[in-house]
């Protein structure tokens, strides 16, 4: 069976595999992926102690446009956090705090050249 997917879109899949095994290393706990509330979308949400965490990725594959966490527009950012709303309404938990992180891929095919994990980026 052949993907449907774009190139693009097998990228960011790639690209969210990669950052959910990242985060599991550092000891957080994964909750959702590709969370979706209406239109909008959380790639990662997870747990680290009392801190509830959005994630967004970002996978290119060079530096030709500019770092890849630099790609997520204001309008990116309303729609993560309309979500994550609603994402805490639905699972109230005992979380003390919530955070936005961004990771931030550089990938040449199958291999990871640069990750960066920015935490409280918005």
């Amino acid at each position: 069976m052949t993907s449907t997917k774009t190139q693009k879109q097998q990228t960011g899949t790639q690209g969210e595999n990669i950052a959910t095994d990242f985060l599991i290393q550092k000891g957080y706990k994964i909750l959702e992926r590709n969370y979706r509330h209406k239109r909008n979308e959380i790639d990662i949400i997870c747990q680290k102690g009392n801190f509830l965490v959005f994630v967004e990725v970002k996978t290119r594959k060079s530096k030709s446009f500019g770092n890849p966490e630099e790609h997520v527009s204001k309008k990116q950012i309303n729609c993560i956090q309309k979500a994550s709303v609603q994402y805490q309404n639905e699972y109230s938990g005992t979380f003390l705090l919530v955070r936005y992180d961004i990771i931030s891929l550089i990938m040449n095919k199958n291999e990871v050249l640069e990750i960066l994990h920015l935490e409280d980026a918005f």
